[in-house]
């Protein structure tokens, strides 16, 4: 796999993580549906941003990682 499949796939998982949190966000503040499920309308807008999280900071973290050795080896 070369780095920019790599590099689009990583883009691709923070966005649809960043998407997650926003939807759990919307959920819990703005769903009326969910808020009268009660505990269980709470625990899948946690859910939402639980995986958001999951997806989004560790593949940002990892595509830093990538960049900043990418741009190490282009000025070597």
């Amino acid at each position: 796999m070369t780095d920019q499949k790599l590099i689009l796939i990583l883009k691709i998982c923070i966005s649809i993580g960043i998407c997650l949190i926003l939807l759990g966000i919307y959920l819990h503040n703005f769903n009326e549906t969910v808020e009268a499920m009660g505990v269980q309308g709470i625990i899948i807008s946690a859910v939402c941003v639980a995986f958001g999280m999951v997806l989004s900071l560790p593949t940002k973290m990892y595509l830093t990682f990538i960049l900043v050795k990418r741009e190490a080896d282009k000025n070597q």
